[in-house]
């Protein structure tokens, strides 16, 4: 846990600059081939309707691609070389081409490079490669074209500003649009801006030529359409339609404008809910809101490939430095930078390229084992790269619409004073009952029944829902008319929609509703009622509430509901209120109170007034508005309070504990309401539900404080509550990054869950960015949305979920799954295989070039410090291959702790964080290693060899590959029987070679009984001390896992 110290003063310095971790070369040649590629800035536009653009724009396609052909090789290539390790053996082969400072063959040299490099560069293609197919997947999907002529479909990619296009239920929109018209009869278009903010609330989008009578008269128009620059900002819109009308007194044109707001947009990506909808295209591409406020895809590198690297820049220094120590024992004498750049080349095995290949190799296994493992099924590995990081995560940022959450509300319970109902069956009675006029006997009865009645329909009245009936007709393809299919209702809130569904099947269903009335029909009795809509006051974050003023027969009733922190100071004293809220809020229950006021003739005409002035003042409108409103807050009646259930996502519960135990911290970035948010983290278990949670407040709008200084305030107030679990709105959080950045990511980063709501695209990805700098600890990311893509792309390890939301997220991510319980076995499981497999692998493999460059640095200093190779090219490229790749390799499979333990306990995966399996105390341990092993066999082999320096050769080889290969069955945890395998086969081809390369091995010599125990012996003396000291480091201080 991260802290700081001192209370914060107003005189703190401004934000700390923020580094970049984009590659700027990268960004250089993308920068270059945007030139090449014509890109234009930003601009405002002006067109006519119907006719072509006179200006060329960006074109409408989505492009997930990392590279094209111009930035392929060079972005590849210098994301290679920019690793030490890599641009070492590449001067390294260069060099082989003088004759001076040539060791062996050339080959031998730029052979395994070439390899490398030619894996790395199939890999990155295949990867963008199927970028690439996904992309032309979405971009060629169909939408309808308005022309002159005949209508045409075309694929996505080749809509162009100015473009009429048809967009049809359950279709996303293309393009940047401005609504024209929609087929619904009463001109409201629903949409879903899921993709933009995450919310799937159906929002009210208005056409602005909805009086057009078809779609093809839209061309006949003599109107322009103006549309501001394009900018991030997906909540504001500026534009004008301009009509152009004939004077009849002047007989000259006048132009009458009208102004475009927001309410007249429909963004790319949102979701159109019925009918269907024409609009204009005003901004495509990466002009567009949803592209706009995603980031350019990066190359990730994973953590563990920046720790070798570091280990390669010392192992490098071991080379010039044990050349230059040969060089001052042979003496500086005649041309010695020859003589010490060839012993750099004789020691440069200590930093073997085959490193990079088994890493490589090993990368794309654990890419293979997560695609098929049945307890992720389903899940697409999408960067082969960065595997090893999902068991280093330390901070797990997630979305909550779609991602923890089904984003599917279900009415559980209504309570209405001492009587409380689960399911509309128990109700319905009692609605027949109320509805029918029965006479009943029980005043108890009675009461009940007049509850229960008056509940339902305020649920069925107080509510801003529109039912939507689906028809087909011949006869008008264009409008809604024709015979009924089916009712779906849609409204800016899924929990109205609960609400007014419940109260349908309770028996009181909402048959039609417009702008002055509503029709309810109770089925079992066929009675419907009209009501007259008077006067709606919609929900607001600020207002916490929502009313309606209805008139049914010559009764006029004001309807209210909303929050309890709110609604209990409205209504009348009663004693079940707190009681009820608290029980469902303890369930995870999203409470809803709700109370009416019936008002006579005078009250209803005074508020009328006095609200028409509050509409038409020119200033501080919205606050005259709501005190009006507020006067007929008095006195309320409470009718009952309603509880909905935000479905969670299965085993979402279960697997946030497991994470929880794991050590991450879980923050939770989404674009919904703070109510909201807060009932999602409490019923996930985010939070428990007994936990109290620090709410950073707005400042109010009537407060003397600065935003500066409101902020400076509220993070004092938390500093003193720093364990609590933060929630925090995306305004507030804008104004503490501005002013106080490294000291609210300091308190931030240290509490236990954090919770932000009301977050933007961008400042999702702008948060996750802080939290890696702040805290230097690996960080996931994981969204449905496209409003997620910027998140998840700036995360360490970006995690994508294919669900309603769309595809989106899913092809951006570097790992695409279809639940969120998929990331327990996720990260806990193959992070913890991927990072531990690949630490042993990469400190074996340096362990093996270490112990060659130790016997060659024995030999040379021998032998009068001569730069003769001991082993020729062949033999050096056989030990690094046949002779010990299949067992190396298969530590790939090693597994130290079993898999249902993990799960079982979560509590191992925090160990991986601290990084203690690929530390340098773990890397001088195995040059430890190297240097005794390397001295044994070497001065072993001298002291027993007879008269032919080609006995060297024998028995120090002979007994390398020997200890290489027990060194290997040493370090595996949990042998498998592809280990057995692959030592057998290595073993017997050496023995083969033994028998071919006569060139390298005295036959006779090697079927003598002295080759036979000396080898044994020097092995023996190699690698029986090690045995011995980790068994008695496993006795004294045994790891963790093996108390299991």
């Amino acid at each position: 846990m991260m802290e700081s110290t001192g209370p914060l003063t107003e005189t703190d310095s401004p934000p700390v600059g923020r580094r970049r971790r984009q590659t700027k070369w990268c960004h250089l040649f993308g920068w270059l081939c945007r030139i090449i590629g014509g890109e234009t800035e930003l601009r405002t536009r002006q067109f006519r309707l119907g006719y072509p653009t006179p200006l060329q724009y960006t074109p409408n396609v989505i492009k997930n691609q990392k590279y094209n052909l111009i930035t392929f090789l060079p972005c590849v290539l210098y994301q290679q070389f920019k690793f030490f390790l890599n641009l070492y053996f590449l001067v390294m082969a260069c060099s082989q081409f003088f004759k001076d400072v040539q060791i062996g063959y050339w080959y031998t040299y730029w052979g395994p490079l070439m390899f490398v490099l030619t894996v790395t560069l199939i890999r990155e293609g295949v990867d963008d490669f199927r970028r690439k197919k996904r992309d032309q997947e979405i971009n060629s999907q169909k939408y309808q074209r308005i022309t002159r002529s005949e209508p045409c479909y075309i694929p996505s990619s080749v809509i162009k500003v100015g473009d009429l296009i048809v967009v049809e239920k359950d279709q996303r929109v293309p393009a940047d649009m401005i609504l024209l018209r929609t087929s619904d009869r009463n001109g409201r278009c629903f949409i879903r801006t899921d993709q933009l903010d995450g919310e799937t609330d159906w929002k009210l989008r208005l056409p602005i030529l909805q009086d057009v009578e078809n779609d093809r008269d839209l061309l006949r128009q003599d109107v322009s359409i103006y549309a501001e620059r394009p900018q991030k900002d997906i909540h504001s819109f500026i534009g004008t339609l301009i009509k152009e009308n004939r004077d009849e007194d002047s007989h000259g044109m006048e132009k009458d404008e009208t102004g475009i707001s927001l309410e007249n947009t429909l963004w790319a990506n949102c979701v159109i809910s019925a009918g269907n909808a024409v609009g204009v295209v005003i901004y495509t591409g990466r002009e567009t809101r949803s592209v706009m406020n995603n980031s350019m895809p990066r190359s990730k590198v994973g953590l563990i490939d920046l720790e070798i690297n570091d280990l390669t820049k010392i192992l490098f220094v071991a080379v010039v430095g044990l050349a230059f120590l040969m060089m001052c024992l042979k003496g500086f004498e005649g041309p010695w930078p020859r003589y010490m750049f060839r012993f750099v080349l004789l020691f440069s095995y200590i930093i073997p390229i085959s490193l990079r290949v088994n890493m490589d190799m090993a990368k794309t296994y654990y890419s293979w084992s997560i695609q098929n493992d049945a307890k992720v099924r389903g899940t697409v590995v999408r960067s082969t790269t960065i595997p090893e990081d999902l068991g280093r995560i330390s901070y797990l940022l997630t979305d909550k619409t779609g991602t923890l959450t089904q984003n599917e509300m279900v009415f559980r319970r209504i309570c209405v004073g001492p009587s409380s109902w689960d399911s509309p069956i128990e109700v319905r009675p009692l609605l027949s009952e109320g509805l029918r006029g029965s006479n009943v006997e029980s005043v108890q009865r009675k009461n009940e029944v007049s509850r229960a009645t008056e509940a339902i329909k305020a649920l069925a009245i107080c509510h801003n829902v529109t039912p939507v009936t689906e028809s087909f007709s011949d006869d008008d393809p264009e409008m809604d008319f024709g015979m009924e299919t089916q009712v779906t209702y849609q409204a800016s809130s899924p929990d109205e929609i609960a609400l007014v569904k419940w109260a349908m099947d309770a028996g009181l269903s909402l048959r039609r509703r417009d702008q002055t009335s509503m029709s309810l029909s109770a089925t079992d009795l066929g009675l419907n009622l009209h009501i007259t809509i008077l006067h709606i006051f919609p929900f607001t974050s600020d207002l916490k509430r929502m009313g309606i003023i209805v008139k049914e027969g010559e009764e006029l009733t004001f309807y209210l509901k909303g929050a309890d922190v709110v609604m209990k100071n409205v209504v009348k004293y009663n004693d079940w209120l707190d009681e009820s809220v608290g029980n469902m809020a303890r369930e995870g229950l999203r409470t809803l109170v709700v109370a009416k006021r019936t008002l006579d003739q005078k009250t209803y005409e005074d508020f009328e007034r006095k609200y028409a002035q509050a509409k038409s003042s020119k200033s501080d409108r919205t606050n005259l508005m709501t005190q009006v409103m507020t006067s007929l807050e008095k006195d309320m009646e409470l009718i009952g309070v309603t509880g909905v259930e935000d479905t969670l996502q299965p085993e979402v519960k279960e697997t946030l504990e497991i994470l929880r135990h794991a050590g991450l911290k879980i923050w939770m970035l989404t674009g919904d309401k703070l109510e909201t948010a807060i009932c999602i983290a409490k019923s996930s278990k985010l939070v428990s539900s007994q936990q109290e949670m620090f709410v950073f407040e707005e400042r109010p709008a009537d407060s003397d404080l600065s935003e500066r200084a409101w902020a400076f305030a509220q993070l004092n107030a938390y500093r003193r509550r720093s364990d609590c679990p933060l929630v925090i709105k995306g305004e507030s959080l804008e104004v503490c990054l501005e002013s106080f950045e490294k000291e609210f990511m300091e308190l931030a980063c240290g509490s236990p869950a954090v919770v932000v709501c009301r977050c933007s695209p961008t400042q999702k990805a702008q948060v996750v960015t802080l939290v890696q700098e702040v805290t230097g600890k690996r960080t996931a990311a994981i969204g449905d949305g496209g409003n997620d893509v910027a998140m998840i792309q700036a995360a360490d390890a970006g995690i994508g979920i294919e669900g309603k939301e769309g595809r989106q997220a899913s092809l951006a991510a570097d790992f695409s799954i279809t639940q969120f319980s998929f990331i327990a076995p996720l990260l806990l499981i193959h992070g913890r295989y991927c990072y531990k497999r690949s630490a042993s692998l990469a400190q074996f493999v340096m362990h093996r070039g270490l112990i060659i460059t130790v016997m060659q640095a024995v030999f040379s200093s021998i032998f009068y410090f001569s730069s003769v190779a001991l082993y020729q090219g062949f033999l050096m490229i056989g030990y690094a291959t046949v002779y010990t790749m299949f067992p190396v390799f298969a530590l790939v499979l090693d597994q130290d702790v079993k898999e249902g333990d993990l799960l079982r306990l979560p509590e191992l995966y925090s160990e991986l964080g601290k990084g203690r399996s690929l530390t340098y105390k773990t890397f001088f341990l195995w040059v430890l290693i190297s240097v005794f092993q390397g001295a044994v066999i070497m001065y072993g082999s001298l002291i027993l060899f007879q008269d032919e320096f080609i006995h060297i050769v024998s028995i120090s080889f002979t007994s390398l590959i020997l200890t290489e290969l027990i060194m290997i069955a040493l370090t595996i945890r949990n042998m498998h029987k592809i280990m057995l395998v692959a030592e057998l086969i290595s073993f017997l081809f050496y023995v083969g070679t033994l028998f071919l390369f006569h060139q390298f091995f005295d036959s006779n010599f090697i079927f003598s009984a002295g080759f036979i125990w000396k080898v044994c012996l020097i092995t023996t003396l190699s690698c029986f001390p090690i045995y011995v000291g980790k068994f008695l480091r496993k006795w004294v201080a045994p790891p963790t896992y093996s108390k299991l």
